[in-house]
This record gives C-alpha cells, structure tokens and sequence, in this order.
C-alpha cells in the first residue's frame, strides 16, 4: 500500500525498560542493528499496527507495555536504488516505491524482559537483542534511516520525565526543548546495568 509519493505508511516502535534503555535488534542472519517497525496493512490504524509489529517481531503483548507518545507527524525516508526492487513490466503505470512514511510510538516495557520473545512468529525478524542507551550511536544505523532515527529520537524525548537523567546526546546538536531535560541536572551519571540478550 503506497501513498500517491510513493511512500509506504510504516511504524517505528522505540521500547525502553526502567533504566530508559531502548531495545536494540540484530536482523535475522546480519549485522545491522535497529528498533521494530513494519508496514501499516490496510484499515489498520498507527497504534493497530505497531500493537501487531511489536508481537509478531519482539514477542510482546499490550498489556506488557505502556504508550508513552507517538510523533505527531510522518517522518520519511527514501531506499536508494541500489535497494529497491525492480519494477515488474506489468507495474509500471502505478506509484513507483520511493520508501517508508513512519509513525514512530515511545513504549515503556511493563512486563519483565523474559516476556520479550524474539520467536513469536514464523518469520523473525530479530535473532539477537539488547538494551542500548537512549541516544544510539547512528553510525550503526544504516545511512539512509539514520536522518529519521534522529528525528524521532528528538522528537519522543520530550516524553521522557524531566527528572531523569539522559545519557548524553552521543551525535549532533540537541534541541532547545532536548537541551532543557540537562538544565541544572546532576552532575553525576546515572549508572545502570546493560544487558544482553540473545535467542
């Protein structure tokens, strides 16, 4: 399903436990890194699809998760050609596939990391996991997501408690409404224990 651009509705899901960690999933047979997202199917609402992505690619239920806030508008990226699939002959006269329209969700995991199974359905997407601090290191993103991986993560931060303490933005210039979360925080790190997590 394309819209009239060519773009494919999508969401993004960025899961965080208690120590606001995100879930970071390693591609089935790969070595890239990323959150959950997937293809919104039609008459499907945003939250209908990330609720049916998040069971069939992390294992979860919604009542092992809390939505904590969503972007307010879609945020795009193209594949490049190198990526793209060839057009069949008989295709042509349609919308070419540009790439994705995303709505990304900010998840709060509720439920124990045991509930996350990697195998809920008969085509993984993930064979690995873990928890990774909330601003990612992008270079391990692959370049053409990196822009809306950015933006999103920019954009859900404003979710997150101002009391709490965000590990320190790893890539670009923060926001202003970003850079208000560290006015007159501590100075001190908050510690946490990181995990890993494989199936």
């Amino acid at each position: 399903m394309l819209d009239r651009e060519g773009y494919r509705p999508n969401v993004g899901i960025v899961l965080l436990n208690g120590h606001n960690e995100v879930f970071w999933g390693k591609r089935v047979g790969q070595h890239s890194w990323q959150f959950p997202q997937g293809g919104i199917q039609h008459g499907e609402s945003p939250e209908q699809a990330m609720y049916r992505e998040l069971h069939e690619e992390v294992g979860l239920l919604p009542e092992h998760v809390q939505i904590i806030g969503r972007t307010r508008d879609w945020l795009r990226y193209d594949v490049p050609e190198e990526y793209l699939r060839r057009q069949h002959a008989t295709r042509v006269h349609r919308t070419a596939y540009r790439g994705q329209k995303q709505i990304w969700f900010l998840l709060r995991l509720v439920g124990l990391d045991s509930d996350i199974q990697l195998r809920a359905s008969e085509h993984p997407e993930f064979d690995a996991w873990r928890w990774v601090p909330f601003w990612i290191q992008l270079d391990t993103v692959i370049d053409f997501k990196r822009e809306v991986y950015e933006l999103a993560l920019s954009e859900l931060a404003r979710y997150l408690s101002r009391g709490l303490r965000l590990q320190q933005l790893a890539w670009g210039t923060p926001l202003d409404l970003i850079q208000s979360f560290y006015d007159g925080s501590d100075d001190q790190a908050k510690s946490s224990t990181k995990s890993d997590k494989s199936k």
